[in-house]
């Protein structure tokens, strides 16, 4: 009897957690597209636009690299281990790059970007808030929106899909170390049915996800930064510490669920 009473308790937790996790991608979306509005009225936009590059792609790059290696290499053991079973290791570099250009290139990329940039953005802009810098900047009709948030929402939609194009490119490179070097498959059989196998629309898919992880993670990331006062439950450097970690972590779940809905609708 105690057991069935706790079902419903625990349904309701769980519906209470959906809800809020949906109302805050919801706000968190509005307070994007007011940023983004923001951004085009804001002085110096350019400078401030190419610094976010810096900081977003330029700075995330080595992790990407290193990633894509050791995924690519990953998935050539693998995938020759188990294609040699059916008599099909010809058709290793076809495995490893729709793997990687469909779903791995992509999650894998925003994930790693959430870790190294999404993290910054937000410990950034919560302790500005902290500093009263947000207040000051309100006061004096600067529009902090677009002068804190704009230009990092709109280096994302460029860096997303450069990134993802080098985790993809360099993770079908160590692929080919591991399946060619290392395993002996044939390399012209590899890049042959490679380029046989691979069509617009598995690229055109993978850069989708990659500017709306892009537009998602970091609406998320920054949104919580800039509301530090309201979603911490503690103030002051702990509060910042909080609403950081529950970016990144909301950040990443986002990532996975949109991954499903954009692949369902591109299968």
């Amino acid at each position: 009897m105690p057991a069935v009473l706790m079902i419903p308790s625990f349904v309701c937790s769980l519906g209470r957690g959906v809800i809020a996790g949906v109302a805050t991608v919801g706000q968190a979306s509005l307070f994007a597209l007011g940023a983004i509005n923001a951004f085009f009225s804001c002085r110096f936009r350019f400078e401030k636009w190419a610094q976010s590059v810096v900081e977003v792609g330029l700075r995330s790059t080595p992790i990407v690299l290193c990633i894509g290696m050791f995924s690519g290499m990953v998935l050539g053991l693998q995938g020759y281990y188990t294609l040699v079973r059916f008599g099909s290791e010809g058709l290793l570099g076809p495995a490893v790059a729709l793997t990687l250009i469909r779903e791995l290139g992509p999650v894998l990329t925003a994930l790693m970007v959430v870790g190294q940039a999404g993290s910054a953005m937000a410990a950034e802009l919560g302790a500005q808030r902290n500093s009263d810098r947000i207040d000051y900047l309100t006061t004096t009709e600067v529009p902090p929106l677009g002068f804190l948030v704009g230009h990092r929402l709109l280096a994302a939609v460029l860096c997303f899909p450069i990134l993802t194009a080098i985790f993809d490119l360099v993770g079908i490179l160590g692929g080919y170390l591991t399946g060619v070097l290392l395993l002996h498959v044939d390399g012209g059989v590899y890049w042959n049915k490679l380029v046989e196998q691979i069509v617009w629309r598995d690229v055109e898919g993978g850069f989708v996800k990659a500017i709306v992880f892009g537009l998602l993670t970091t609406s998320i990331c920054t949104y919580y930064g800039y509301h530090t006062h309201e979603r911490a439950s503690v103030p002051g450097v702990r509060g910042v510490s909080q609403t950081t970690t529950r970016a990144v972590v909301l950040s990443s779940v986002a990532v996975l669920v949109a991954d499903y809905i954009i692949t369902s609708f591109y299968l």
